[in-house]
């Protein structure tokens, strides 16, 4: 049962018609907390700009006849399931960190025949890809026709499909070179 007390109360905070007060508190069994959500979802209400929290304590507090509900919490659905901007940022690093550990556990080779000529960690082939690619990709394939080859090496290279795709460039630029010098 709905109470003028109830009814005023919610007009204070919502700022509201007395109707639509009625109507949120007895489509919400007279809970204040959800009769101020079911507003919002109607757009009657603007949601607080201060992160969307509510929680029904306080009432219970004010007001002991209401009886001793369990306090509910109500994350804005604009926000990410309820995660805070630190914590996502702290999932990031976490990637972060585990893709710079797994560029600085793994390494990039080159090779001229069967000697290792210079061997870098792959996440320093990865910032000279980004950083200065103008300069890195014509090396290495200026690299490939003056008979070196590269390989990547590491725990996490155990298979030899990326290998074998090298060694396929630089079996290309070998046939060219040879092609080149045949004429």
């Amino acid at each position: 049962m709905t109470t003028l007390e109830q009814v005023e109360k919610l007009r204070e905070k919502a700022n509201v018609s007395y109707d639509e007060a009625k109507a949120a508190l007895d489509a919400t069994n007279g809970d204040l907390l959800e009769a101020l959500i079911y507003l919002e979802k109607q757009g009657k209400v603007s949601a607080p700009a201060g992160g969307g929290y509510y929680s029904s304590a306080r009432e219970e507090e004010q007001n002991p006849a209401m009886g001793a509900e369990p306090v509910r919490a109500y994350a804005d659905p604009r926000y990410n399931g309820g995660e805070t901007f630190s914590s996502l940022m702290k999932k990031f690093g976490r990637f972060l960190m585990k893709i710079i550990r797994l560029g600085n556990t793994n390494y990039f080779e080159v090779l001229k025949g069967p000697e290792s000529k210079a061997c870098i960690p792959v996440s320093v082939l990865v910032l000279l890809l980004i950083f200065a690619f103008w300069v890195t990709i014509p090396l290495m394939i200026v690299g490939l026709f003056f008979g070196l080859r590269y390989r990547f090496s590491g725990p996490n290279f155990t298979g030899d499909t990326v290998n074998n795709a090298m060694d396929s460039a630089a079996d290309a630029a070998e046939s060219i070179k040879n092609s080149i010098n045949q004429k």
